[in-house]
């Protein structure tokens, strides 16, 4: 018995051997290349850069405000690519190589370290001092106990370092950062691939797409001279389109389900929120999700999916909560056709924040397939991820109508314009097909703020005295993701 308990002794003893900090040097070596070779990976550096990439640069190379980048966004829309784009671009500025830090959290070998442990191991190695200008980037975050607190005090104590941390948990870290980081952190959302930067990334937007100027309204809007070869791409983006590495990839393409349902889907939900929030009912969690996205697009009411699902209303909640936290979803509220807001939120909308998530779980769709309606709303809505304007979306419903989109002023809650989304022509020819938005526009003197998006067709009309655009669904998606990308690019990220 003696002997058992001595061999279990000295098994423990070996177990609680600690890492050396040889090996954790040895490890920041492997992960910062450009220490030795001045360049960053060149797996990296071919792939395209994000259509939001400048203006997150601009917020790195920004010192006169003493902030942490925190860039958040679902699982594979290119958060470690861009860190590293980032990372080449301060080199070809002339920023020296030993300058640059990155690691990941996830990495076994940085579990238990502090965030100060790091920073000092860093600072020792290349002889760097307080008032060094540095950047540091911490990868996947989230896996860092207390992380908000660490970095807020790094902050602080080091005001020419430039910090920056990114995760895929977004909705919980901007929750942590707004409570810990309140004047400390910057939040940089990046979404999946907009429609418009989907065309740019697979080389067709010469091809496909030409600004068509306004020089007496000073705007400008796009048009397109082959709108089937547009809506066929919106097809493929629908099933595949939404991830930067799936464009690039046929392998990824020709299984896309694979990809999104293992890669991202299965991570968030069988990892990520288990670890964040302690989910015991792995299956449960599951469950509801595959409900959820199968009908994306869809008014859901609590008692139908607690039914439905077989799990109760509280804990649905609380699940709903954890999955607009991981980005997989987008709860949107509903409103009647007098623009009131209901004091029991029992019915609502819940949208994919990426509709090639359907089509891992469900199937690929063609142009014809009876839930391109769904999945084109999804896509649209999808297009405002990166947009705080998203939060001031809703969708009418009452007795007799449904109006798909209305933005609310934020200041008296009044409508300010709406969309209605076809994937169908039918209702360019057929004003009954627009009853209900007729009876929207009249009811809140909305005669000129309606769109209505189509197939194919492209125009205005003067119904009942309101004035009605139609425009592509597919072209509306591309200048949702332009406009509300160039708008970004025009204001400050402080959060």
């Amino acid at each position: 018995m003696y002997a058992i308990i001595k061999i279990s002794t000295l098994i423990l003893v070996a177990v609680m051997i600690p890492i050396s900090e040889q090996e954790i040097l040895d490890r920041l070596t492997f992960d910062n290349p450009w220490w030795e070779n001045h360049k960053i990976d060149h797996r990296y550096e071919e792939l395209p850069r994000r259509a939001y990439f400048s203006i997150f640069q601009d917020l790195l190379i920004d010192h006169s405000i003493n902030r942490a980048i925190v860039l958040m966004g679902p699982r594979r829309v290119g958060k470690t690519v861009m860190v590293y784009h980032g990372a080449s671009d301060l080199l070809s500025k002339g920023i020296k190589p030993e300058q640059i830090l990155y690691l990941s959290l996830e990495t076994p070998i940085y579990t238990g370290l502090t965030l100060e442990k790091i920073v000092s191991i860093f600072t020792r190695l290349h002889q760097h001092k307080r008032d060094s200008r540095l950047y540091i980037f911490f990868d996947e975050i989230q896996y860092h106990k207390n992380w908000e607190i660490h970095l807020k005090s790094l902050v602080d104590s080091y005001p020419d370092y430039r910090f920056i941390a990114t995760g895929s948990a977004a909705a919980a870290l901007r929750l942590k950062s707004q409570e810990s980081g309140a004047g400390r952190f910057t939040d940089f959302l990046l979404p999946p691939l907009t429609f418009h930067e989907y065309i740019a990334f697979i080389g067709e937007h010469e091809n496909l797409i030409q600004v068509d100027w306004d020089t007496q309204q000073e705007t400008k809007s796009y048009v397109t001279h082959d709108i089937e070869l547009l809506n066929q791409h919106f097809v493929d983006y629908l099933n595949f389109g939404g991830y930067p590495e799936a464009v690039f990839s046929d392998t990824i393409k020709q299984d896309a389900s694979r990809f999104i349902k293992s890669d991202i889907i299965d991570k968030v939900l069988l990892r990520d929120l288990p670890n964040l929030y302690g989910i015991n009912d792995i299956q449960e969690l599951n469950k509801l999700f595959t409900v959820i996205a199968y009908n994306s697009g869809q008014e859901i009411s609590l008692e139908e999916l607690s039914q439905g699902a077989g799990i109760s209303k509280n804990t649905l909640k609380r699940y709903i909560e954890y999955l607009e936290a991981a980005f997989l979803i987008k709860i949107v509220h509903r409103i009647d056709q007098n623009s009131k807001k209901f004091k029991r939120a029992n019915h609502f909308k819940v949208y994919l924040t990426n509709p090639s998530m359907r089509a891992a779980l469900f199937g690929p769709v063609i142009q014809n397939s009876k839930t391109m309606g769904a999945l084109t709303e999804t896509a649209i809505f999808s297009q405002w991820f990166h947009s705080k304007a998203i939060n001031n979306l809703y969708y009418a419903r009452w007795k007799n109508g449904e109006v798909d989109i209305i933005h609310l002023d934020e200041s008296n809650q009044k409508p300010n314009w709406c969309v209605e989304v076809k994937w169908t022509d039918l209702p360019f020819d057929d004003n009954r097909k627009l009853s209900s938005l007729i009876t929207y526009l009249e009811k809140n003197n909305l005669n000129e703020a309606a769109l209505v998006t189509t197939k194919t067709l492209h125009g205005a009309k003067k119904i009942n005295g309101n004035e009605i655009k139609f425009q592509p669904s597919s072209l509306y998606a591309y200048l949702l993701g332009a406009n509300i990308q160039a708008r970004i690019g025009r204001r400050t990220f402080i959060s």
